[in-house]
């Protein structure tokens, strides 16, 4: 467990899920950095104040005496937040997702700068209408993470913005709120209609709500996934793990009308534009789940798994996330079950898929991606 040191205590914090050999801590230089400058420039924090973006709960928790509420898209860092305050005796913060209904009053606002510029613009939009010209406004962001389009957003939605000097290649923004600039509300979410010669989704419309990956067009990975998802009927039950805008799970939903779909992500955003898309094309039943990979889905309940796994977290390159959904979608298949992963080729994720189910095989290859399928034996014995 990593220890951090502020001015309001020194605090015991962890990731979620909690895995102390990936050596990641559960904060930055950014976050530090942001804490200090509150504490240096004795910002009055009686008010209401609002934590957005906070990865995994490090900035609640250190404020948690000031009773703030915290905007996450993440499950995740949900999550986090949640055992870091419990962790450390504190629970007297307030969680929001993206897709709730923000504060009517904001007097502080701290944002961590999102990898997503559209994340942060749609939440600037509807935070806007709760900031007044009193307002604190601090973002804050490793240098590589704050670019001239991230002031000037600033800029458009809240008012005449700052950045600080760089300390620990960490940066922090300053906004002043300008109560004369025109509110409007977010441009979100973007719809489109897929390309022809993809299979049962072609010509069908996508739905994305702020920081979805690929939100104006199709991306080529999952352009690929779709030309080659499983034809034949029998599935009673599909997983779209990690499911974006659910554009797979909604057309596996259409290529085997008898099944019933879970689309499963771990961002909020995500979710909502995976139900979005599969309501505008009428698809059939379904349901929707921010969720650890399938760690709340029943064992044994599902007959087909499709995946297009991450492998960044946050600034971070790893195989963690990979690794716990291919153990995740074992875990959940019953005996016959097929999971389908597409991936970029130098991931390698037919050694990891061979380790968990004991077989993979391809299912179709091009220059950049694979489609791997792995199958749980007849008779359900966990390869070793």
């Amino acid at each position: 467990m990593d220890q951090l040191a502020t001015t309001w205590g020194e605090l015991a914090l962890a990731r979620f899920p909690d895995n102390p050999r990936d050596g990641l801590r559960a904060w930055d230089a950014s976050d530090e950095y942001l804490l200090r400058h509150l504490d240096d420039e004795r910002v009055d924090l009686s008010g209401a104040v609002v934590v957005v973006g906070d990865r995994w709960g490090a900035l609640a928790t250190a404020l948690a005496a000031f009773r703030p509420t915290q905007i996450t898209d993440s499950f995740l860092a949900q999550s986090a937040t949640r055992a870091n305050l419990e962790r450390n005796g504190a629970d007297a913060v307030r969680l929001l997702t993206t897709r709730d209904t923000p504060p009517e009053r904001v007097d502080v606002l701290l944002v961590r700068v999102p990898k997503s510029l559209a994340l942060l613009e749609d939440q600037l939009h509807r935070l806007a209408p709760g900031v007044h010209d009193r307002t604190v406004v601090v973002g804050t962001g490793m240098v590589k993470e704050i670019h001239t389009s991230t002031l000037r957003l600033f800029e458009k939605l809240i008012g005449p913005t700052r950045t600080s000097l760089a300390v620990k290649k960490a940066r922090l923004i300053f906004s002043t709120p300008d109560p004369g600039l025109p509110r409007s509300p977010s441009p979100w979410p973007h719809t489109y209609a897929l390309p022809s010669g993809i299979g049962a989704a072609s010509g069908r419309t996508v739905v994305n709500h702020a920081g979805i990956f690929c939100a104006d067009r199709l991306d080529i990975g999952t352009r690929f996934f779709l030309q080659h998802l499983p034809e034949r009927g029998g599935f009673a039950r599909i997983v779209d793990l990690g499911c974006g805008n659910g554009v797979v799970g909604m057309a596996a939903a259409l290529a085997h009308p008898r099944a019933e779909v879970l689309f499963v992500d771990e961002s909020f955003q995500a979710v909502a534009s995976a139900e979005a898309t599969y309501n505008a094309n009428g698809a059939g039943k379904a349901e929707f789940l921010a969720s650890d990979g399938v760690s709340a889905v029943p064992a044994d309940s599902a007959d087909l798994v499709l995946n297009n796994p991450p492998f960044h977290s946050h600034q971070a390159t790893t195989d963690a996330t990979a690794w716990r959904m291919f153990t995740g979608a074992r875990r959940v298949l019953r005996p016959g079950g097929e999971l389908w992963v597409v991936g970029n080729r130098h991931l390698g994720y037919h050694v990891k898929l061979r380790r968990i189910f004991g077989n993979c095989t391809t299912v179709a290859a091009n220059p950049k991606f694979v489609i791997l399928r792995a199958t749980v034996g007849k008779e359900g014995v966990k390869a070793t």
